[in-house]
């Protein structure tokens, strides 16, 4: 492909907002398991729309967009909100790429815009009720599955007694940073099996079910070690696994529930 200056000048101004959004407030970057791949989510945005076939022809930056951007983001830095200045930031790359990608790129390319949306850690950093509503609910899904198998429960907010043993759903159980990587990886399932159809785009509200899913049912494995080997173990090396566990849990769920819907022409398998 062949940049012009001005390609190279929009390169340079995205990456220093980007620098700007990541770096402004670092408490998301808390384990490299919650940081890596939510830095991983541009490159796999990159990698996943090649080839990038750009126009012969550039066509001018859409003046609209470009107003809109900088609202974004001037709204964004006024209230605090990394989620308008991720909304912002996207919306640039779109202005650029709309411009200078060929017109058969463009519905490819536009589906794949949620990766670079998801490259910004807003929800742990802007998303407080949906941390307090995953951990709530996740608290009480727990307690009725220990419940329902005969354990000795009760429950108080997000603190849970199992069989005399205390377990509190902290913040860090919430998986915020994790709910983000969920939905990177989810997002990338969906884009691999249904990215051709139009199913992708109603498909992608389904992961946020499958997200708490994947968490409560990380919350119940940590209990339950707790429970039944010590709350040293589950609070310790074994939590941190948990956190993996749950992706390659919310990968395969995300996989089959596609896989399932994914056109027949479209599939190399039986």
């Amino acid at each position: 492909m062949s940049l012009t200056r001005t390609d190279y000048i929009i390169f340079a101004v995205l990456f220093v907002l980007a620098l700007f959004i990541w770096l402004r407030n670092t408490l998301w970057m808390t384990t490299s398991d919650d940081t890596l791949p939510i830095l991983v989510a541009i490159p796999l945005f990159y990698w996943i729309g090649a080839p990038w076939i750009f126009r012969p022809d550039p066509q001018p930056l859409s003046i609209n967009k470009l107003t809109l951007t900088v609202v974004l983001f001037l709204v964004g830095i006024g209230i605090n909100s990394t989620l308008i200045l991720a909304i912002g930031w996207t919306l640039l790359l779109w202005t650029w790429l709309s411009a200078r990608l060929v017109p058969e790129k463009l519905g490819q390319v536009k589906k794949l815009l949620v990766l670079p949306l998801m490259a910004f850690p807003w929800i742990s950093l802007d998303a407080d009720r949906i941390g307090w509503w995953f951990r709530l609910s996740g608290a009480w899904a727990t307690a009725g599955f220990f419940s329902f198998f005969g354990s000795d429960v009760t429950r108080e907010g997000t603190i849970i007694v199992v069989n005399g043993t205390p377990i509190s759903v902290e913040v860090a159980c919430a998986g915020l940073n994790t709910l983000q990587s969920m939905l990177i990886a989810g997002t990338l399932v969906a884009y691999l099996t249904l990215g051709n159809t139009d199913r992708y785009w109603w498909n992608l509200p389904v992961l946020i079910g499958m997200s708490w899913l994947a968490n409560t049912v990380r919350i119940i494995v940590i209990t339950f070690a707790a429970v039944k080997i010590s709350k040293q173990f589950a609070t310790g090396a074994f939590h941190q696994i948990g956190g993996w566990a749950v992706l390659v849990l919310m990968f395969c769920m995300c996989w089959f529930i596609f896989y399932i819907q994914e056109p027949k022409q479209q599939r190399t398998g039986p």
